[in-house]
């Protein structure tokens, strides 16, 4: 065989090495792929006759049961829906809540529980914001604003099947951060004035130094003049206080000045006193319920007697 047959002897070899591989990395790939397509098939006729699917999660509802100066309370509702033939189990909840990306709470619930076969559940995630810690981390967060927030959960559960799988879940809306009402004394009328009974119209003034309205329906306090306690009152009347607003409330109130002695006495008849007034109001806003504390002290008032027998009107 001459030399320059040799080449074509082994491109020959080489060519039909290559062709069998080729040919076995097909028939191999293409075994692969059909034994995913097996798997594929099964696990959808599987899933057709047993009934087996991933499960679904909406935040239905967020609820704030609670709200003072201090802190909030809120109420995330998840409901989960289970297509599968039996209980899943709801292995962790993982929740952050931010506001303009920056994180006010975070926390972890495990073993969250179970979802019943073919059915729903409400998952209830509570969350709690305390207020001295946002503040105190977040100084350009004042009192009495609204501030946006999102909460982001995710729900991580257990399904034949498929497996592990997250849940993710995203809610925005708006939180306040609660500031107390100012309160005074404006001034006090008399409608009986003697010193077995008195009674008395103590004119406050209230002013609302919130971003929201308040809608005033119950208002319960003590009164000292002059370092004496003259009683207390409870008021129950709906005033509306616009944000940033002020409004006017009259209390009536009764009490005997011969018990508090003659000081207290001298004082009323001198038509001028000094004044501290504490207590508390409950308000509707428009996230809720709240009970915000008022106080006042060293604050000054009029005393205005009204016309009795002929005599004029006497103000300080």
């Amino acid at each position: 065989m001459a030399s320059s047959d040799k080449p074509e002897i082994v491109e020959r070899a080489v060519k039909d090495k290559e062709h069998k591989e080729e040919k076995d990395s097909e028939e191999k790939g293409g075994f692969i792929e059909k034994v995913k397509d097996f798997i594929h098939d099964i696990g959808e006729k599987i899933e057709e006759t047993i009934g087996f699917g991933k499960p679904t999660a909406d935040v239905s509802a967020i609820h704030i049961p609670h709200i003072n100066l201090e802190k909030a309370d809120i109420v995330v509702d998840v409901l989960v829906k289970n297509p599968n033939p039996i209980p899943i189990p709801l292995i962790d909840i993982n929740y952050l809540v931010e506001s303009d990306g920056r994180k006010l709470v975070s926390g972890l619930i495990p073993d969250a529980g179970t979802i019943r076969a073919h059915g729903s559940e409400t998952v209830k995630i509570p969350v709690t914001l305390i207020y001295d810690d946002i503040k105190s981390t977040y100084h350009d967060i004042q009192p009495g604003s609204i501030i946006p927030y999102k909460i982001k959960v995710d729900l991580i559960v257990d399904v034949p099947v498929f497996g592990r799988i997250t849940l993710p879940l995203e809610k925005t809306g708006e939180i306040p951060i609660p500031y107390k009402p100012d309160v005074d004394l404006d001034k006090i009328s008399f409608e009986k004035f003697s010193f077995e009974e008195t009674v008395a119209i103590l004119h406050l003034k209230i002013e609302n130094k919130n971003d929201f309205d308040m809608g005033l329906n119950d208002l319960d306090f003590e009164v000292w003049l002059s370092d004496v306690s003259i009683g207390g009152a409870d008021m129950q009347k709906v005033t509306q206080i616009a944000k940033n607003g002020i409004s006017y409330v009259d209390v009536p109130i009764t009490f005997r000045p011969k018990d508090f002695g003659s000081a207290l006495w001298d004082m009323i008849r001198g038509r001028g006193t000094g004044y501290t007034i504490k207590g508390n109001i409950n308000v509707d806003t428009p996230f809720g319920a709240m009970k915000l504390p008022i106080s006042k002290e060293g604050g000054t008032t009029r005393l205005k007697k009204n016309k009795e027998d002929g005599e004029d009107d006497s103000e300080e």
